[in-house]
């Protein structure tokens, strides 16, 4: 896990100036609401093209679609550096999800737990690769306050926190006692394609 951890930090660190082109970013995000559930999804994508390649520090120079260029440097861990091209478009996908579901009653004990996951591309191949988690946490409702439009959730270890819920007809159906499962799913997707592939 300790390593899983580390390249993680790696990998957003290496794309942090790629991905912080949120102006440049082709962002979709979608809202879906049942009684007792909400669901959030987002995709962030960003494309820069290849501009230097120097093996030797394992930097690539890059150049978003807004003109800005910048360096990273590519861990030891991703595999096929020495695939990369001038011209190549390294593509930066962020994909992140939240779903909120009403368990009536309760029955669960509190708890968090954490799934991380990593895919890397096969040897020989163009780098890239995936890197994610998914976080669930079950929380019990300790308080209900119809005045103020929140519920009040304690988690597995005492802590609370306060949601407001605008929606006067799923404020309605929580209760003191029920409980509340949240589902985060978060995943960055890199990949590399040839210069000439369209």
């Amino acid at each position: 896990m300790p390593k899983l951890k580390l390249l993680a930090a790696a990998v957003i660190v290496g794309v942090a100036q790629l991905a912080c082109a949120q102006a440049q970013a082709q962002t979709n995000a979608t809202v879906a609401k049942a009684p007792g559930k909400v669901a959030a999804a987002g995709v962030h994508k960003v494309t820069a093209e290849v501009l230097s390649v120097d093996p030797a520090t394992r930097t690539v120079r890059l150049k978003r679609e807004d003109g800005e260029t910048f360096e990273i440097q590519v861990g030891d861990e991703a595999r096929n550096f020495d695939q990369i091209r001038v011209g190549d478009k390294v593509t930066a996908t962020y994909h992140e999800a939240l779903t909120l579901s009403l368990k009536k009653g309760g029955g669960e004990a509190a708890s968090v737990s954490e799934t991380p996951s990593m895919e890397r591309a096969p040897k020989g191949g163009k780098p890239g690769g995936t890197i994610g988690r998914e976080v669930r946490i079950v929380a019990d409702v300790v308080a209900v306050n119809e005045k103020t439009k929140t519920v009040t959730l304690k988690g597995p270890e005492g802590n609370t926190v306060d949601l407001l819920v605008e929606d006067p007809a799923q404020l309605a159906n929580v209760k003191t006692g029920d409980q509340v499962e949240a589902v985060f799913t978060e995943a960055l997707a890199i990949s590399v394609k040839p210069a000439h592939a369209k």
